[in-house]
């Protein structure tokens, strides 16, 4: 008899398989099915609710985290390619007792009104500035032999797959800006 009861934990261990990973500096280890996305991980079986499911296509950046440093769209990675990477949401990037510059300089710009789209905000950012600092050019780079320097316009274009629906743009820029330059 096929699709029993009784062949219920063969298939689900057929079609599942076990990760280890870290998150935000702590070993997990997480059997899931082989079809669940890293978005789906942290908030259901990690219970990370941080990173946001806004579209789940990819296009909202909502809910952006940082694998083994660079930014990621979570709910297009599938969990089973975690095994032995990091992963850093918004919960890890400060300390227990104290705000990160990026996020202190969020909020003392303003640059959230509903939150939704903050802590994907947040990861790209802090993501952003550190392919600056790597010397990584953008599309709107002029310069390609020396540092990118970090104008407004540049911040957009980095910032561009990440969408706020209350339009704080402006004082995202500013933040980041402002984050660039301690």
């Amino acid at each position: 008899m096929q699709g029993g009861p009784e062949n219920a934990t063969t298939t689900d261990e057929r079609h599942s398989s076990q990760v280890v990973f870290e998150v935000n500096g702590a070993a997990r280890e997480v059997r899931l099915d082989n079809r669940t996305t890293l978005l789906d991980t942290l908030r259901e079986h990690l219970g990370l609710t941080g990173a946001k499911k806004g579209c789940d296509h990819g296009q909202c950046g909502s809910c952006t985290v940082l694998l083994d440093g660079r930014r990621v769209k979570s709910c297009l990675v599938f969990a089973v390619t975690l095994d032995g990477r990091s992963v850093v949401t918004v919960e890890g990037l400060a300390g227990p007792d104290e705000l990160s510059p990026l996020q202190a300089a969020f909020i003392a710009h303003d640059a959230f009104q509903c939150g939704y789209c903050t802590p994907g905000q947040l990861c790209s950012a802090r993501g952003m500035l550190d392919e600056v600092a790597r010397g990584w050019p953008s599309a709107v780079t002029g310069d390609l032999s020396g540092p990118a320097e970090l104008t407004d316009a540049e911040i957009r274009e980095r910032m561009a797959g990440n969408l706020c629906r209350c339009a704080a743009y402006p004082h995202i820029v500013a933040a980041v800006r402002e984050t660039a330059t301690r």
